[in-house]
């Protein structure tokens, strides 16, 4: 990560918990030739692809976001309880609401939250930002459980949550804002308020103040209730670009003075009757398989509803006879799951179709600190592991034909 970071910028001054190896004496690969602009504040992403870029906001597009989150929640100052890292827009934005209104801010990590390191503190006075791999973790303690259900908001995002998840929070009367935004967007730009989740309400919510988001086609044209399409993005909240900052990492700009600027994410979705945001899963990650598009996060929320495994990713791995065969790569805790309790699991939870073929177990899932999955990575531990299936294969069957 650090080598991806030096290949983009040149740091005169790096703060950190740890120091970096020979920093001195690094030799950087290029000369850099385009230098941040002056009051330019560049938050690195590495989403799903694993490759650090940074994104441009400016003070501007980050005070829009605060604005839109008050205004939305109707809270002034912001107290927040941050347990995600400062360099992550998520938490960045954290100190940036309670900064910014007068709010009170605590910084603890979240060994220290899983550990039962509690502060006296009243959670009714506070927002709480988690991952759902956090969430998890957290309803597994039933004194995390307890205290998490006396916040003011428990606001959940990074990555998509499955259902049993959500029912298990609302079970325990965990006040949940799952939301919907990116690092390009100064967080979120769609948020469900936790009354509206306890009553039964899984989407993402509803659109905050300062931004516009619609549902359009692949062709531009903006799509009706509950029709899938791509989700698409106009905010003050919007940064700039990507740095260095080159005509293809702008995004599409309106020619009228004032407008906001629109971005096209890589997400499906659709806006139901009233109004809230359903996300449907990521259009790249979208498997084919014979014929048939299987999104990931629905087989991934199945898995995940049997209760037979602590963590799922669900890919496609090319096949040539089916094109693409959906591939599960899974974590559980009990040695006596196998794959075929798995397939017997599923069968009356997802078309035969929509089944993973493939079951890869491994010991941990390459997310980072915001829960995100590093694809590449995933790629290619599962390749590895079914490469390594094929040959033990190919050999017993040397072995038998020897006898």
């Amino acid at each position: 990560e650090w080598q991806q970071v030096f290949e983009l910028v040149q740091p005169d001054l790096i703060f950190g918990q740890e120091a970096i190896g020979n920093f001195p004496t690094l030799h950087y690969p290029l000369p850099i030739t385009h230098y941040p602009l002056p009051n330019q504040i560049m938050i690195p992403t590495g989403g799903s692809s694993g490759q650090i870029r940074f994104t441009i906001h400016t003070w501007e597009t980050l005070m829009a976001s605060v604005n839109g989150f008050h205004q939305y929640f109707g809270q002034k100052p912001v107290n927040s309880f941050c347990v995600l890292p400062l360099y992550h827009v998520s938490g960045l934005m954290q100190f940036m609401r309670s900064f910014t209104t007068g709010g009170k801010l605590i910084i603890r990590s979240f060994k220290q939250l899983e550990s039962g390191e509690l502060l006296d503190i009243n959670p009714a006075e506070f927002f709480i930002s988690l991952v759902p791999t956090q969430l998890q973790r957290c309803l597994e303690n039933p004194k995390l459980t307890s205290w998490l259900s006396r916040f003011h908001t428990v606001l959940l995002g990074g990555a998509p949550a499955w259902e049993s998840l959500l029912e298990q929070a609302r079970h325990h009367r965990i006040p949940l804002a799952p939301t919907y935004g990116m690092t390009e967007t100064a967080s979120q730009v769609v948020t469900l308020k936790p009354e509206a989740f306890l009553a039964g309400n899984n989407s993402c919510g509803q659109i905050l103040p300062h931004a516009q988001v619609t549902i359009c086609s692949s062709t531009g044209e903006i799509l009706g209730t509950n029709q899938t399409g791509i989700i698409t993005i106009e905010a003050d909240s919007l940064s700039l670009g990507y740095y260095p900052m080159h005509p293809k990492s702008k995004w599409r700009r309106k020619r009228t003075k004032g407008a906001t600027k629109n971005l096209k994410s890589d997400d499906l979705g659709f806006f139901d009757e009233k109004g809230y945001l359903n996300v449907v899963g990521r259009s790249s990650k979208k498997i084919i398989t014979g014929g048939e598009n299987v999104f990931p996060a629905e087989v991934e929320a199945a898995i995940q509803s049997t209760q037979l495994v602590t963590d799922v990713c669900v890919i496609g791995i090319p096949d040539l006879q089916w094109g693409q065969v959906v591939t599960a790569v899974y974590i559980t805790n009990n040695k006596t799951v196998s794959k075929a309790l798995l397939q017997t699991a599923l069968e009356e939870k997802l078309s035969k179709y929509k089944r993973p073929k493939y079951w890869v177990p491994v010991e941990s899932l390459p997310r980072n600190s915001q829960g995100k999955v590093n694809y590449e990575q995933l790629q290619n531990i599962a390749s590895a592991w079914l490469n390594s299936q094929k040959a033990s294969s190919s050999l017993l069957g040397s072995l038998g034909r020897m006898k």
